[in-house]
Protein backbone atom coordinates (compact mmCIF):
# COMPACT_ATOMS: atom_id res chain seq x y z
CA UNK A 1 0.00 0.00 0.00
CA UNK A 2 1.34 3.56 0.01
CA UNK A 3 1.89 5.14 2.37
CA UNK A 4 0.61 8.47 3.15
CA UNK A 5 3.58 11.16 4.46
CA UNK A 6 3.49 11.21 8.35
CA UNK A 7 5.65 11.87 11.33
CA UNK A 8 6.48 8.79 13.22
CA UNK A 9 6.64 9.05 17.14
CA UNK A 10 9.34 7.01 18.50
CA UNK A 11 8.83 6.18 21.96
CA UNK A 12 11.90 4.95 23.54
CA UNK A 13 11.58 1.67 26.95
CA UNK A 14 14.94 0.95 27.51
CA UNK A 15 15.17 2.36 30.65
CA UNK A 16 11.96 0.15 31.74
CA UNK A 17 10.94 -2.76 29.40
CA UNK A 18 14.94 -3.44 28.59
CA UNK A 19 15.65 -3.66 31.72
CA UNK A 20 13.48 -6.80 32.52
CA UNK A 21 15.40 -8.71 29.91
CA UNK A 22 18.27 -11.47 31.64
CA UNK A 23 21.53 -10.07 32.61
CA UNK A 24 20.66 -6.62 32.25
CA UNK A 25 21.05 -3.76 34.97
CA UNK A 26 21.11 -0.20 35.03
CA UNK A 27 22.40 2.05 37.63
CA UNK A 28 20.79 5.55 38.20
CA UNK A 29 23.11 7.02 36.83
CA UNK A 30 23.29 4.80 34.13
CA UNK A 31 19.65 5.61 33.50
CA UNK A 32 20.55 9.79 33.69
CA UNK A 33 23.12 8.76 30.90
CA UNK A 34 20.74 7.18 28.63
CA UNK A 35 18.33 9.51 28.80
CA UNK A 36 20.28 11.97 27.75
CA UNK A 37 21.83 10.53 24.76
CA UNK A 38 17.92 9.12 23.87
CA UNK A 39 17.19 13.14 24.19
CA UNK A 40 20.33 14.30 22.33
CA UNK A 41 19.42 11.51 19.20
CA UNK A 42 16.00 12.55 19.27
CA UNK A 43 13.21 10.48 20.62
CA UNK A 44 10.05 12.39 21.33
CA UNK A 45 9.52 9.93 24.48
CA UNK A 46 11.52 8.25 26.91
CA UNK A 47 9.90 5.46 29.46
CA UNK A 48 12.21 6.22 32.96
CA UNK A 49 10.76 3.03 34.94
CA UNK A 50 7.81 2.26 37.04
CA UNK A 51 8.22 4.33 40.25
CA UNK A 52 5.64 2.50 42.80
CA UNK A 53 7.66 -0.79 42.19
CA UNK A 54 11.00 -0.26 43.12
CA UNK A 55 13.13 2.78 44.74
CA UNK A 56 15.73 2.93 42.10
CA UNK A 57 13.24 3.74 39.62
CA UNK A 58 11.35 6.44 42.12
CA UNK A 59 15.00 7.59 42.88
CA UNK A 60 15.64 8.03 38.86
CA UNK A 61 12.41 10.07 38.55
CA UNK A 62 13.49 12.45 41.39
CA UNK A 63 17.02 13.11 39.88
CA UNK A 64 15.37 13.13 36.18
CA UNK A 65 13.96 16.55 37.09
CA UNK A 66 17.02 17.80 37.10
CA UNK A 67 17.48 17.20 33.60
CA UNK A 68 17.16 19.66 30.53
CA UNK A 69 15.88 17.82 27.80
CA UNK A 70 15.93 19.32 24.40
CA UNK A 71 13.43 17.37 22.58
CA UNK A 72 11.77 14.27 24.23
CA UNK A 73 9.09 14.21 27.37
CA UNK A 74 9.50 11.46 30.35
CA UNK A 75 7.36 8.80 30.96
CA UNK A 76 6.55 7.08 33.84
CA UNK A 77 4.41 3.59 33.19
CA UNK A 78 2.56 1.53 35.75
CA UNK A 79 -0.74 -0.47 35.28
CA UNK A 80 -4.54 0.28 35.85
CA UNK A 81 -5.89 0.78 39.39
CA UNK A 82 -6.38 -2.22 41.34
CA UNK A 83 -9.74 -1.95 41.96
CA UNK A 84 -12.25 0.64 39.97
CA UNK A 85 -13.79 2.32 42.62
CA UNK A 86 -10.94 3.88 44.77
CA UNK A 87 -8.62 5.08 41.53
CA UNK A 88 -7.97 8.29 43.32
CA UNK A 89 -6.44 6.42 46.46
CA UNK A 90 -4.67 3.71 44.13
CA UNK A 91 -1.03 3.37 45.35
CA UNK A 92 0.14 2.58 41.96
CA UNK A 93 -1.67 5.79 40.08
CA UNK A 94 -0.52 7.80 43.26
CA UNK A 95 3.27 7.14 42.49
CA UNK A 96 2.48 7.75 38.92
CA UNK A 97 1.56 11.40 39.51
CA UNK A 98 4.27 11.89 42.20
CA UNK A 99 6.92 11.20 39.43
CA UNK A 100 6.03 14.46 37.69
CA UNK A 101 6.15 13.30 34.27
CA UNK A 102 4.06 15.28 31.50
CA UNK A 103 3.22 11.44 29.90
CA UNK A 104 2.12 8.84 31.81
CA UNK A 105 1.49 5.16 30.12
CA UNK A 106 -0.50 2.62 31.53
CA UNK A 107 -1.21 -0.74 30.70
CA UNK A 108 -4.41 -2.72 31.31
CA UNK A 109 -6.02 -6.38 30.16
CA UNK A 110 -6.86 -7.01 26.36
CA UNK A 111 -7.07 -10.11 26.46
CA UNK A 112 -10.29 -12.04 28.36
CA UNK A 113 -8.50 -14.72 29.44
CA UNK A 114 -6.26 -12.55 31.14
CA UNK A 115 -9.11 -10.37 33.14
CA UNK A 116 -11.26 -13.42 34.01
CA UNK A 117 -8.15 -15.74 35.07
CA UNK A 118 -5.70 -12.54 36.53
CA UNK A 119 -7.91 -10.28 37.78
CA UNK A 120 -10.72 -12.50 38.14
CA UNK A 121 -13.15 -9.84 37.06
CA UNK A 122 -16.32 -9.36 34.79
CA UNK A 123 -15.82 -7.93 31.59
CA UNK A 124 -17.89 -4.89 32.44
CA UNK A 125 -15.61 -4.63 35.39
CA UNK A 126 -12.48 -4.46 33.24
CA UNK A 127 -13.24 -1.79 31.22
CA UNK A 128 -14.49 -0.07 34.16
CA UNK A 129 -11.34 -0.16 35.43
CA UNK A 130 -9.29 0.82 31.93
CA UNK A 131 -11.80 4.09 31.99
CA UNK A 132 -11.36 5.14 35.35
CA UNK A 133 -7.44 4.61 35.55
CA UNK A 134 -7.44 6.68 32.39
CA UNK A 135 -10.21 9.32 33.22
CA UNK A 136 -8.30 9.97 36.75
CA UNK A 137 -5.15 10.65 35.22
CA UNK A 138 -5.88 12.48 32.52
CA UNK A 139 -8.13 14.71 35.29
CA UNK A 140 -4.63 15.55 36.61
CA UNK A 141 -3.23 17.10 33.66
CA UNK A 142 -1.10 14.19 32.46
CA UNK A 143 -0.94 13.05 28.90
CA UNK A 144 -2.19 9.26 29.06
CA UNK A 145 -0.98 6.65 26.67
CA UNK A 146 -2.83 3.47 27.24
CA UNK A 147 -0.94 0.06 25.98
CA UNK A 148 -2.97 -2.77 25.44
CA UNK A 149 -1.55 -5.69 27.04
CA UNK A 150 -1.82 -9.18 25.50
CA UNK A 151 -3.77 -7.05 22.40
CA UNK A 152 -3.10 -9.19 19.51
CA UNK A 153 -3.88 -12.51 21.74
CA UNK A 154 -6.89 -11.18 22.99
CA UNK A 155 -8.08 -10.20 19.58
CA UNK A 156 -7.53 -13.33 18.10
CA UNK A 157 -9.26 -15.15 20.98
CA UNK A 158 -12.45 -12.54 21.69
CA UNK A 159 -12.45 -9.49 19.21
CA UNK A 160 -15.40 -7.62 20.42
CA UNK A 161 -13.44 -7.64 24.05
CA UNK A 162 -10.43 -6.43 23.02
CA UNK A 163 -12.24 -3.97 20.84
CA UNK A 164 -14.47 -2.44 23.69
CA UNK A 165 -11.40 -2.53 26.10
CA UNK A 166 -9.69 -0.13 23.82
CA UNK A 167 -12.66 1.86 23.44
CA UNK A 168 -13.04 2.54 27.47
CA UNK A 169 -9.25 4.05 27.37
CA UNK A 170 -10.30 5.99 24.17
CA UNK A 171 -13.86 7.49 26.47
CA UNK A 172 -11.34 7.77 29.14
CA UNK A 173 -9.19 10.44 27.83
CA UNK A 174 -5.92 8.11 26.36
CA UNK A 175 -4.49 10.18 23.42
CA UNK A 176 -2.75 6.88 22.08
CA UNK A 177 -3.97 3.69 22.16
CA UNK A 178 -0.27 1.29 22.03
CA UNK A 179 -1.52 -2.74 21.02
CA UNK A 180 1.03 -5.22 22.31
CA UNK A 181 2.12 -8.16 20.91
CA UNK A 182 3.08 -8.91 24.94
CA UNK A 183 3.89 -12.63 24.00
CA UNK A 184 5.44 -12.14 20.69
CA UNK A 185 4.24 -14.92 18.75
CA UNK A 186 2.06 -12.60 16.09
CA UNK A 187 2.74 -12.57 12.31
CA UNK A 188 3.15 -9.80 10.21
CA UNK A 189 -0.15 -9.94 8.39
CA UNK A 190 -1.83 -10.27 11.25
CA UNK A 191 -0.68 -7.56 13.04
CA UNK A 192 -1.23 -5.33 9.69
CA UNK A 193 -5.37 -6.62 9.96
CA UNK A 194 -5.81 -6.08 13.13
CA UNK A 195 -3.92 -2.46 13.02
CA UNK A 196 -6.22 -1.00 10.19
CA UNK A 197 -9.48 -2.36 12.42
CA UNK A 198 -8.47 -0.87 15.45
CA UNK A 199 -7.75 2.82 13.01
CA UNK A 200 -11.33 2.33 11.67
CA UNK A 201 -12.92 1.80 15.37
CA UNK A 202 -10.81 4.14 17.60
CA UNK A 203 -10.05 7.47 15.66
CA UNK A 204 -7.01 8.63 17.62
CA UNK A 205 -3.30 7.72 17.05
CA UNK A 206 -2.29 3.85 17.43
CA UNK A 207 1.17 2.47 19.10
CA UNK A 208 2.53 -0.77 18.28
CA UNK A 209 4.84 -2.61 20.86
CA UNK A 210 6.22 -5.53 19.54
CA UNK A 211 8.26 -8.08 21.75
CA UNK A 212 10.64 -10.44 19.01
CA UNK A 213 9.45 -14.07 20.67
CA UNK A 214 9.16 -14.82 17.04
CA UNK A 215 11.98 -12.73 15.24
CA UNK A 216 9.37 -10.40 13.78
CA UNK A 217 9.48 -7.61 16.45
CA UNK A 218 10.93 -5.44 13.58
CA UNK A 219 8.89 -6.88 11.25
CA UNK A 220 5.74 -7.01 12.78
CA UNK A 221 6.55 -3.25 14.04
CA UNK A 222 7.23 -2.30 10.22
CA UNK A 223 3.78 -4.09 9.37
CA UNK A 224 1.92 -1.88 11.68
CA UNK A 225 3.37 1.38 10.05
CA UNK A 226 2.49 0.09 6.58
CA UNK A 227 -0.92 -0.27 8.36
CA UNK A 228 -1.19 3.51 9.70
CA UNK A 229 0.04 3.46 13.01
CA UNK A 230 2.51 6.12 13.82
CA UNK A 231 3.65 5.84 16.97
CA UNK A 232 6.17 2.77 17.82
CA UNK A 233 7.49 1.58 20.82
CA UNK A 234 10.64 -0.34 21.35
CA UNK A 235 14.19 -0.39 23.22
CA UNK A 236 18.06 0.21 21.94
CA UNK A 237 19.62 -2.94 20.59
CA UNK A 238 15.92 -4.75 20.98
CA UNK A 239 17.21 -5.27 24.62
CA UNK A 240 14.38 -7.15 26.59
CA UNK A 241 12.11 -9.47 28.57
CA UNK A 242 13.07 -13.35 27.23
CA UNK A 243 13.83 -12.77 23.51
CA UNK A 244 13.67 -8.98 23.75
CA UNK A 245 11.45 -5.96 22.78
CA UNK A 246 11.38 -4.16 18.95
CA UNK A 247 15.04 -3.16 18.04
CA UNK A 248 14.39 0.89 17.63
CA UNK A 249 18.38 0.41 16.14
CA UNK A 250 16.82 -1.16 13.46
CA UNK A 251 13.43 0.22 13.05
CA UNK A 252 14.43 3.41 12.79
CA UNK A 253 16.64 3.84 9.58
CA UNK A 254 13.89 1.69 8.16
CA UNK A 255 11.26 4.05 8.66
CA UNK A 256 13.70 6.76 7.67
CA UNK A 257 15.35 5.27 4.44
CA UNK A 258 13.19 3.03 3.28
CA UNK A 259 9.11 3.75 4.11
CA UNK A 260 8.33 6.58 1.52
CA UNK A 261 6.74 9.13 2.96
CA UNK A 262 7.84 9.11 6.87
CA UNK A 263 9.72 10.91 8.81
CA UNK A 264 11.02 10.99 12.53
CA UNK A 265 12.48 13.43 14.89
CA UNK A 266 16.08 12.14 14.78
CA UNK A 267 18.34 15.09 14.64
CA UNK A 268 21.24 12.86 12.87
CA UNK A 269 21.03 9.18 11.65
CA UNK A 270 24.46 9.32 11.64
CA UNK A 271 25.08 9.11 15.11
CA UNK A 272 22.90 5.32 15.46
CA UNK A 273 26.07 3.13 15.85
CA UNK A 274 27.38 5.56 18.65
CA UNK A 275 24.17 5.47 20.33
CA UNK A 276 24.09 1.54 20.09
CA UNK A 277 27.73 0.86 20.99
CA UNK A 278 27.07 3.92 23.62
CA UNK A 279 24.05 1.68 25.42
CA UNK A 280 26.40 -1.67 25.37
CA UNK A 281 29.18 0.24 27.05
CA UNK A 282 27.11 1.36 29.69
CA UNK A 283 25.32 -2.05 30.51
CA UNK A 284 28.57 -3.29 30.19
CA UNK A 285 28.42 -5.72 27.15
CA UNK A 286 29.98 -6.84 23.67
CA UNK A 287 28.59 -5.03 20.83
CA UNK A 288 26.76 -7.06 18.72
CA UNK A 289 28.94 -7.38 15.14
CA UNK A 290 26.42 -8.94 13.29
CA UNK A 291 23.58 -6.00 14.11
CA UNK A 292 21.90 -4.85 11.19
CA UNK A 293 22.52 -1.61 10.07
CA UNK A 294 25.27 -0.62 12.79
CA UNK A 295 27.25 -4.08 13.65
CA UNK A 296 30.88 -4.04 12.38
CA UNK A 297 29.99 -6.96 10.25
CA UNK A 298 26.82 -4.94 8.89
CA UNK A 299 29.23 -3.51 5.57
CA UNK A 300 31.97 -6.35 6.07
CA UNK A 301 33.35 -8.02 2.86
CA UNK A 302 35.70 -10.74 2.47
CA UNK A 303 37.86 -12.06 -0.87
CA UNK A 304 36.59 -13.32 -3.84
CA UNK A 305 33.85 -11.72 -6.33
CA UNK A 306 31.94 -9.36 -3.64
CA UNK A 307 35.31 -7.44 -2.55
CA UNK A 308 35.74 -6.43 -6.45
CA UNK A 309 32.36 -5.78 -7.25
CA UNK A 310 32.43 -3.42 -3.78
CA UNK A 311 35.79 -1.66 -4.66
CA UNK A 312 33.61 -0.60 -8.13
CA UNK A 313 30.12 -0.08 -6.58
CA UNK A 314 29.14 -0.27 -3.12
CA UNK A 315 25.10 -0.72 -3.79
CA UNK A 316 25.98 -3.60 -5.55
CA UNK A 317 26.15 -5.88 -2.38
CA UNK A 318 25.04 -3.18 0.11
CA UNK A 319 21.40 -1.72 0.95
CA UNK A 320 22.17 1.72 2.41
CA UNK A 321 25.31 3.84 2.14
CA UNK A 322 26.79 2.85 6.13
CA UNK A 323 27.89 6.46 6.51
CA UNK A 324 23.63 7.17 6.48
CA UNK A 325 23.75 5.66 10.45
CA UNK A 326 27.55 6.16 11.30
CA UNK A 327 29.12 2.79 9.70
CA UNK A 328 32.06 1.66 7.61
CA UNK A 329 32.66 -0.74 4.75
CA UNK A 330 35.23 -2.89 5.76
CA UNK A 331 37.11 -4.95 3.47
CA UNK A 332 38.40 -7.60 5.64
CA UNK A 333 41.84 -8.65 3.21
CA UNK A 334 42.71 -4.97 2.95
CA UNK A 335 40.52 -2.72 5.59
CA UNK A 336 39.80 1.00 4.23
CA UNK A 337 41.00 4.07 6.23
CA UNK A 338 38.20 5.34 7.96
CA UNK A 339 39.76 8.80 7.78
CA UNK A 340 35.93 10.14 7.04
CA UNK A 341 35.06 8.85 10.27
CA UNK A 342 37.65 10.66 12.45
CA UNK A 343 37.13 14.44 10.70
CA UNK A 344 33.84 13.02 11.59
CA UNK A 345 34.68 12.89 14.99
CA UNK A 346 36.57 15.70 15.14
CA UNK A 347 34.15 17.88 13.71
CA UNK A 348 31.91 16.96 16.24
CA UNK A 349 34.27 17.34 19.41
CA UNK A 350 34.60 21.23 17.66
CA UNK A 351 38.19 20.35 16.49
CA UNK A 352 39.46 22.21 13.48
CA UNK A 353 41.87 19.63 11.15
CA UNK A 354 43.66 20.94 8.82
CA UNK A 355 42.63 19.74 5.13
CA UNK A 356 46.29 19.13 3.79
CA UNK A 357 48.33 17.25 6.34
CA UNK A 358 49.17 13.77 7.60
CA UNK A 359 47.03 14.43 11.28
CA UNK A 360 44.11 12.24 10.00
CA UNK A 361 46.43 9.61 8.64
CA UNK A 362 48.34 9.62 11.47
CA UNK A 363 45.38 9.61 13.63
CA UNK A 364 44.05 7.14 11.60
CA UNK A 365 46.65 4.59 12.57
CA UNK A 366 46.77 5.27 16.08
CA UNK A 367 43.56 4.27 16.72
CA UNK A 368 43.49 1.39 14.94
CA UNK A 369 46.48 0.07 16.80
CA UNK A 370 45.07 1.02 19.93
CA UNK A 371 41.29 -1.29 18.55
CA UNK A 372 43.53 -3.86 18.03
CA UNK A 373 45.12 -3.81 21.44
CA UNK A 374 41.51 -3.84 22.64
CA UNK A 375 40.98 -0.51 22.85
CA UNK A 376 36.65 0.87 22.28
CA UNK A 377 35.94 4.54 22.33
CA UNK A 378 32.49 4.28 22.46
CA UNK A 379 31.73 5.70 25.84
CA UNK A 380 35.41 7.35 26.33
CA UNK A 381 35.35 10.07 24.07
CA UNK A 382 37.55 11.94 26.52
CA UNK A 383 40.18 9.77 25.78
CA UNK A 384 39.90 9.87 22.63
CA UNK A 385 39.73 13.68 22.13
CA UNK A 386 43.21 13.35 24.08
CA UNK A 387 44.30 11.34 21.34
CA UNK A 388 43.67 14.13 18.74
CA UNK A 389 44.41 17.22 20.74
CA UNK A 390 47.79 15.31 21.38
CA UNK A 391 47.99 14.43 17.63
CA UNK A 392 47.70 17.97 16.85
CA UNK A 393 50.30 19.71 18.96
CA UNK A 394 47.69 21.46 21.60
CA UNK A 395 47.97 18.53 24.51
CA UNK A 396 50.37 17.47 26.49
CA UNK A 397 50.52 15.13 29.72
CA UNK A 398 50.14 17.41 32.65
CA UNK A 399 52.00 14.62 34.55
CA UNK A 400 53.73 11.28 34.15
CA UNK A 401 53.12 8.32 36.66
CA UNK A 402 57.03 7.04 36.41
CA UNK A 403 56.30 4.30 39.09
CA UNK A 404 53.42 2.33 40.57
CA UNK A 405 53.27 -0.04 43.56
CA UNK A 406 50.18 -1.80 45.35
CA UNK A 407 50.12 -3.98 48.06
CA UNK A 408 46.57 -5.89 48.66
CA UNK A 409 46.03 -7.34 51.56
CA UNK A 410 43.77 -10.73 52.03
CA UNK A 411 43.71 -13.64 54.95
CA UNK A 412 41.15 -13.70 58.19
CA UNK A 413 43.68 -10.99 59.80
CA UNK A 414 43.49 -8.52 56.68
CA UNK A 415 42.32 -4.97 57.34
CA UNK A 416 40.79 -4.80 53.67
CA UNK A 417 42.50 -1.80 53.50
CA UNK A 418 44.85 -1.91 50.40
CA UNK A 419 47.92 0.35 49.22
CA UNK A 420 49.24 2.18 46.58
CA UNK A 421 52.49 4.29 45.87
CA UNK A 422 53.03 5.93 43.24
CA UNK A 423 55.90 8.55 41.82
CA UNK A 424 54.53 11.26 39.84
CA UNK A 425 56.48 13.30 38.16
CA UNK A 426 54.75 17.13 37.29
CA UNK A 427 56.62 19.64 35.41
CA UNK A 428 60.50 17.99 36.29
CA UNK A 429 59.44 18.02 39.96
CA UNK A 430 58.92 14.26 41.63
CA UNK A 431 56.34 13.55 44.61
CA UNK A 432 56.24 10.16 46.15
CA UNK A 433 52.92 9.22 47.85
CA UNK A 434 51.20 6.03 49.17
CA UNK A 435 47.38 6.33 49.79
CA UNK A 436 45.36 3.62 51.27
CA UNK A 437 41.74 2.52 49.76
CA UNK A 438 38.74 0.32 49.94
CA UNK A 439 40.43 -1.91 46.96
CA UNK A 440 43.22 -1.73 44.88
CA UNK A 441 41.13 1.13 42.18
CA UNK A 442 40.13 3.24 44.82
CA UNK A 443 43.36 3.15 46.52
CA UNK A 444 45.46 4.21 42.99
CA UNK A 445 42.49 6.96 43.07
CA UNK A 446 43.57 8.27 46.28
CA UNK A 447 47.21 8.15 45.52
CA UNK A 448 46.90 10.19 42.12
CA UNK A 449 45.08 12.72 43.50
CA UNK A 450 47.22 13.18 46.61
CA UNK A 451 50.16 13.60 44.25
CA UNK A 452 48.40 16.33 41.85
CA UNK A 453 46.57 18.09 44.26
CA UNK A 454 49.46 20.46 45.11
CA UNK A 455 50.38 21.51 41.87
CA UNK A 456 46.65 21.29 40.64
CA UNK A 457 43.85 21.99 43.37
CA UNK A 458 41.81 21.75 39.96
CA UNK A 459 41.07 18.38 40.28
CA UNK A 460 39.63 18.71 43.65
CA UNK A 461 36.27 18.86 41.44
CA UNK A 462 36.46 15.47 39.93
CA UNK A 463 34.20 12.53 41.27
CA UNK A 464 34.47 9.26 39.50
CA UNK A 465 30.54 8.47 39.26
CA UNK A 466 31.31 4.86 37.30
CA UNK A 467 33.98 2.07 36.92
CA UNK A 468 33.25 -0.95 34.65
CA UNK A 469 35.62 -4.07 33.69
CA UNK A 470 35.30 -5.81 30.57
CA UNK A 471 37.13 -8.89 29.86
CA UNK A 472 38.58 -9.27 26.22
CA UNK A 473 39.75 -12.70 25.11
CA UNK A 474 37.57 -14.33 27.32
CA UNK A 475 39.46 -17.75 26.19
CA UNK A 476 42.77 -16.87 27.84
CA UNK A 477 41.27 -16.92 31.13
CA UNK A 478 43.00 -15.37 34.02
CA UNK A 479 45.73 -13.88 31.26
CA UNK A 480 43.19 -12.37 29.36
CA UNK A 481 43.41 -8.28 28.71
CA UNK A 482 40.52 -6.11 30.37
CA UNK A 483 39.38 -2.51 29.86
CA UNK A 484 38.29 -0.48 32.22
CA UNK A 485 35.95 2.56 31.23
CA UNK A 486 35.71 5.34 33.71
CA UNK A 487 32.79 7.88 33.95
CA UNK A 488 33.63 10.93 35.88
CA UNK A 489 32.16 14.33 36.84
CA UNK A 490 33.03 17.79 37.60
CA UNK A 491 30.16 18.60 38.87
CA UNK A 492 28.68 20.29 35.29
CA UNK A 493 30.01 18.11 32.92
CA UNK A 494 30.82 13.98 32.77
CA UNK A 495 33.47 12.41 30.57
CA UNK A 496 34.33 9.08 30.10
CA UNK A 497 38.15 7.59 29.80
CA UNK A 498 39.34 4.22 28.87
CA UNK A 499 42.35 2.33 29.97
CA UNK A 500 43.66 -1.57 28.77
CA UNK A 501 46.02 -4.16 29.31
CA UNK A 502 46.43 -7.27 30.89
CA UNK A 503 46.90 -6.25 34.65
CA UNK A 504 43.31 -5.16 35.41
CA UNK A 505 45.63 -2.39 38.02
CA UNK A 506 47.36 -0.63 35.10
CA UNK A 507 44.29 -0.50 33.03
CA UNK A 508 42.46 0.95 35.52
CA UNK A 509 45.48 3.77 36.21
CA UNK A 510 45.27 4.42 32.62
CA UNK A 511 41.69 5.55 32.94
CA UNK A 512 42.38 7.54 35.74
CA UNK A 513 45.54 9.52 34.06
CA UNK A 514 43.15 9.88 31.04
CA UNK A 515 40.46 11.41 33.35
CA UNK A 516 42.89 13.76 35.12
CA UNK A 517 44.55 15.20 32.14
CA UNK A 518 41.31 16.01 29.95
CA UNK A 519 39.89 17.26 33.04
CA UNK A 520 43.28 19.47 33.83
CA UNK A 521 43.07 20.26 29.77
CA UNK A 522 39.55 21.98 29.60
CA UNK A 523 40.03 23.80 32.84
CA UNK A 524 43.09 25.14 30.85
CA UNK A 525 41.38 25.45 27.45
CA UNK A 526 38.89 27.72 29.16
CA UNK A 527 41.37 30.34 30.65
CA UNK A 528 43.03 32.84 28.61
CA UNK A 529 47.02 31.87 28.78
CA UNK A 530 48.60 34.42 31.35
CA UNK A 531 45.37 33.42 33.85
CA UNK A 532 45.99 29.64 33.68
CA UNK A 533 47.25 28.90 37.29
CA UNK A 534 48.63 25.25 35.17
CA UNK A 535 52.42 24.46 35.71
CA UNK A 536 53.47 23.05 32.26
CA UNK A 537 55.28 19.23 32.61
Amino acid sequence: MSVQSRKIELYDTTLRDGTQGEHINLSVQDKLLIAERLDEFGMDYIEGGWPSSNPKDEEFFIKARKLEFKQAKLCSFGSTARFAKSVETDPNLLGLLQSETPVITIFGKTWQAHSEKSLGISDEENAELIYRSVSFLKSEGREVFFDAEHFFDGYKNNPPFALKMLLSAVQGGASRIVLCDTNGGSLPHEVTEMVRHVLQVTGIPVGIHSHNDGDLAVANTIAALQAGATHVQGTINGIGERCGNANLISIIPNIMLKLEGTSTSVNNLGKLTQLSKFVYEILNMPSNTRAPFVGKSAFAHKGGIHVSAVMKESSLYEHIDPALVGNRQRVLVSELAGQSNIRYKAQELGIAIPEKSDVIKNIVNHVKELEHKGYQFDGAEASFELILQKELGSFKPFFEVVETKVHIESGKDAKNVDQAVLKVMVGGEIEHIAADGDGPVNALDKALRKALIHFYPEIKAIKLIDYKVRVLEEKRGTSAKVRVLIESSNGRNTWGTVGVSTNIIEASLLALQDSMNYHLFTVKAALPAAESPLPQS
